[in-house]
């Protein structure tokens, strides 16, 4: 097989079509032949035509050097830059050049310590000018390609694993835990983020029992679905909490929220819906709030669920300045379920076409599955499949769902 100098990355095949292996070789050559004869005799690598392109200087190799190439074969002696040769300077431009690349080093039979500190730097294996033959070349080949993919596939996988626990470790502390510690409620929520592999979104929600016996309840989606409106949720939802606890609510926590989000938003443009409840000590009234959000549904015992009047509520958080938003009283009665959402339930589409589920369309399933005799997580569960089917696979905006009960048909 003859080595040949291929063109620049525009005019490069994908590879042999037989699924062969591109090798690269990296050598200061000016007569512009290779010094290595034994490339003419390595036809195969494991059973695989093998591909040669060669360069005289770091410059030629990085054009040279594209996603097809498998293996780097670089002369320890080539001048990293400019003519001066550094020591293993050009091996550590390799390395940063093709970071997923197999990279052998090229020595000097007496040159032993310098080849044994280039696997140290990088390179996956060394090879000795004075005993290269076609078959060891071939070997070592082979093995520095499979050792980097071995190494490359181990890294990845270390890399999940730690992305996994980082990432469960801050859903804990990023998600709420209920405080609802003496409340005969219970509680159930989900949570999707509508970004890919996000681990949170723009949505928030949480449940507060204050020392008089009041559940304060409430869920909120910030406008947008990148990390700052993520980052925006979570301050709102921490912001609310700890104003719950020093004693505000209704309208006078929701013009602190404004303040709030109006100074800490990264654009004067962003906005944030809300929806607030405050159930009675006694569980069966409640005072609704809402800040431009979707109605929460009710269902009581006997009686079909329905959406509480959306009427009456007020504008987004961030809209307007000097904004009202009016209490709504709501009569629960003994026995009731209330689900808290956010447009992600609603939003996504129904089949191939553009109607979206909606309210109506929600309150039907939620109605659907309550005859079915589903209750709390498991109502859930199935809601959020239900939305996601009905979608035709994951929902592009971010999810959230709280439910909470009073010896209702849709708790536990």
């Amino acid at each position: 097989m003859t080595p040949v100098t291929a063109p620049g990355p525009a005019g490069t095949p994908a590879g042999p079509p037989d699924g062969g292996l591109t090798l690269l070789v990296i050598e200061d050559d000016p007569a512009g032949s290779l010094s290595v004869p034994e490339l003419a005799d390595m036809t195969v690598v494991a059973g695989k035509p093998v591909r040669i392109r060669t360069a005289r200087n770091l410059t030629e190799a990085e054009r040279l050097l594209t996603d097809d190439v498998h293996c780097v074969l670089l002369d320890l002696d080539l001048p990293a830059a400019d003519g001066a040769a550094g020591e293993l300077e050009a091996l550590r431009r390799v390395l940063r050049l093709a970071p997923g690349h197999a990279v052998l080093a090229l020595t000097s039979g007496n040159d032993a310590e310098r080849a044994a500190e280039a696997v140290r730097v990088g390179a996956q294996d060394y090879l000795c000018r004075d005993e290269l033959d076609g078959p060891v070349l071939s070997r070592a080949v082979r093995y520095a390609v499979e050792r980097k993919r071995a190494d490359l596939a181990q890294r990845q996988l270390t890399e999940s694993r730690l992305r996994a626990q980082e990432n469960a470790r801050l859903e804990r502390g990023l998600l709420p835990n209920p405080l609802l510690d003496g409340s005969e409620l219970s509680f159930a929520a989900r949570y999707r983020p509508g970004r890919s592999r996000a681990l949170l979104g723009g949505d928030f929600y949480d449940t507060v029992r204050t020392p008089d016996g009041t559940v304060r309840a409430m869920i909120g989606d910030v406008c947008g679905h990148g990390p700052d409106e993520a980052a925006l949720g979570v301050e709102l939802r921490i912001a609310w909490r700890a104003l719950t606890l020093a004693g505000l609510s209704g309208e006078a926590l929701l013009g602190t929220l404004q303040e709030v989000l109006e100074h800490e938003r990264a654009d004067h443009e962003i906005f944030a819906t809300l929806c607030m409840l405050d159930i009675a000590p006694d569980g069966r009234s409640a005072g609704l709030h809402l800040a431009g959000h979707p109605a929460p549904l009710l269902a009581r015992g006997g009686e079909e669920p329905r959406l509480l009047p959306q009427d009456g509520g007020g504008p987004a958080l961030g809209l307007l300045a000097g904004a009202r938003w009016p209490r709504l009283d709501v009569g629960l009665g003994g026995s009731w379920s209330l689900l808290m959402y956010t447009d992600g339930l609603i939003e996504g589409r129904v089949g191939a076409g553009a109607r979206r589920l909606g309210q109506e369309g929600m309150v039907e399933m939620i109605g659907r599955r309550m005859k079915e005799g589903l209750a709390g997580e498991e109502l859930l569960d199935a809601a959020v499949a239900e939305v996601r089917a009905l979608n035709g696979g994951e929902l592009t905006d971010d999810l959230a769902v709280l439910l909470l009960d009073r010896a209702g048909r849709l708790g536990r």
